[in-house]
């Protein structure tokens, strides 16, 4: 049986990263997930407007979660900022129920009430637990044997860990997991876990840009051939201001950067082209260099077979 989801895409998937919402798409079916999309659903706050409106912004979360609710489906998210303010918001709503009736107060104007039933889990956690590596490591048609790949998990998906529970916030594994399921070799390397710098870029960008250069440097200086990250927002610091982090720690980076789903997507032998790879400041023919030519060597070879069996 297919596993099914609510799909809350977020603002970045939909704006500033439309290729993860485009190589998202061209993974889920490999992989038996099917997605029933929330059109009609708003902004999580990424945090901003909790700070303002702390009410506000829990109910602009539950009115997404009583959509989901009404479908009868668990959330699926694929940007660790989402995930850790819905994440946030749900649990809250879940353990205090005269805030969930406070908040529903204000849903019931307009809409459905949220009933505190369903969970936010994002795409990585859907594959690591739910999917299975098992399952993933079958659906390799290119295995990643010659890139070392550098997670970066950023803050949100990790933290608060009393919400999530999905990964160790000090010692997270489930990018490493993912990565060994499709044959790379993850590197170790200490700004795996730290801030890419985006939540200060408009107020303290040197501070920020700073930030990513340093996590990106390390990873480098460890033989990262590129970045994976689950989370948009890190990908515009650490593809969009790579420039500028690497004027901030005197180098040339030339890190390519990768959404969850493209990785997945190259490894499953799906063309770069389509995952959107295009759209990347941070050119990835480094990585294509590697994995075209595989895909299109397997192609042919099944195509040969084909042709032979007839």
């Amino acid at each position: 049986m297919p596993l099914t989801y609510a799909l809350y895409p977020g603002c970045a998937a939909k704006g500033a990263t439309p290729e993860l919402y485009q190589s998202t798409m061209a993974i889920i079916g490999r992989l038996g997930i099917t997605v029933r999309e929330l059109t009609a659903s708003s902004c999580c706050g990424a945090g901003v407007v909790g700070e303002a409106e702390p009410d506000v912004a829990l109910a602009l979360n539950a009115r997404t979660f009583a959509q989901a609710e009404q479908l009868g489906l668990d959330v699926m998210t694929i940007c660790g900022t989402c995930q850790g303010v819905m994440g946030a918001a749900n649990k809250r709503l879940k353990a205090d129920r005269g805030l969930l009736e406070r908040i529903n107060r204000l849903l019931e104007r307009d809409g459905p009430v949220y009933r505190g039933t369903i969970q936010v889990k994002h795409l990585l956690w859907i594959v690591v637990r739910e999917v299975g590596l098992h399952r993933l490591g079958q659906e390799v048609r290119v295995p990643l044997n010659d890139l070392r790949i550098a997670p970066f998990y950023g803050c949100y998906i990790l933290r608060p860990s009393w919400d999530l529970g999905f990964d160790d916030p000090e010692n997270p594994t489930s990018l490493e997991k993912v990565i060994r399921a499709v044959k790379g070799e993850p590197v170790a390397y200490a700004g795996r876990t730290k801030c890419c710098g985006f939540p200060i870029i408009l107020e303290q960008e040197a501070m920020a840009v700073a930030m990513a250069g340093n996590n990106m440097q390390d990873a480098k200086d460890r033989g990262a051939d590129c970045m994976v990250t689950p989370c948009p927002l890190c990908h515009m610091s650490l593809d969009i201001y790579q420039d500028r982090a690497g004027q901030a720690v005197n180098t040339q980076l030339n890190l390519p950067i990768l959404h969850l789903p493209q990785l997945l997507g190259l490894a499953m032998g799906i063309p770069a082209k389509d995952l959107g790879v295009s759209r990347h400041l941070v050119p990835l023919d480094a990585i294509t260099r590697v994995t075209e030519p595989l895909r299109l060597h397997r192609q042919t070879s099944q195509g040969a077979a084909t042709h032979e069996s007839h």
